[in-house]
């Protein structure tokens, strides 16, 4: 069954989508998994909390994303797949290639060799990547209330990280769809509703 993974730069609104894709899908009667990154396990949501809250190195940082990915993998994205149930993820790797190698600078062939290890090849069959200008995603995330470590990060910061998430969605046409959510949300769902469509018979 399909695994989908939802990204972008904190406030493009990606999360705004994932309950609501949910729904959808199982309107049309698929068993759905919900889960997020980092996160979706007991540990991973304790990592979590360490990686959104504590300062630490980028290697450390990295390291327990990963550390958490693989539990997630093993405890609730495996298995569900293996069930026959759609998994949609609220973040995956492609966030640590955006966020590690490009917003903190780590060298791409480090995280390549934790994503060999961690995956064994296992990777999202589609990817929407939710996309906006810095400026909108910046006034979304101070509405938003306390910022967690990542979302305190200068523009910058930011600039690069949407730069990754681009530049990997023209490398990957066909896993990787770019959706504009500078537009009214009835126009989003409209676009991942078409996009979907053929998707519900699977």
């Amino acid at each position: 069954m399909p695994f989908v993974s939802f990204e972008g730069v904190d406030g493009a609104g990606k999360s705004t989508h994932v309950n609501w894709l949910a729904e959808q899908l199982r309107a049309h009667g698929k068993t759905v998994t919900v889960t997020r990154e980092p996160g979706g396990t007991p540990l991973g949501e304790a990592l979590r909390s360490v990686l959104l809250n504590q300062t630490m190195s980028a290697d450390t940082e990295l390291l327990l994303m990963f550390a958490a990915r693989a539990e997630h993998l093993a405890q609730v994205i495996r298995p569900a797949l293996a069930r026959g149930e759609w998994v949609l993820s609220d973040r995956f790797t492609d966030a640590s290639y955006a966020y590690q190698c490009g917003g903190r600078g780590i060298a791409e062939n480090r995280l390549r060799i934790l994503e060999t290890w961690v995956q064994q090849g296992l990777q999202p069959d589609i990817t929407l990547l939710f996309d906006v200008d810095l400026e909108i995603a910046r006034e979304r995330r101070a509405a938003q209330g306390e910022p967690d470590r990542f979302e305190r990060e200068q523009q910058a910061f930011f600039e690069r990280v949407r730069a990754v998430y681009l530049q990997r969605a023209q490398a990957e046409p066909r896993r990787i769809r770019v959706i504009r959510t500078d537009r009214t949300l009835e126009a989003i769902r409209t676009e991942l509703l078409h996009m979907f469509a053929s998707w519900w018979q699977v």
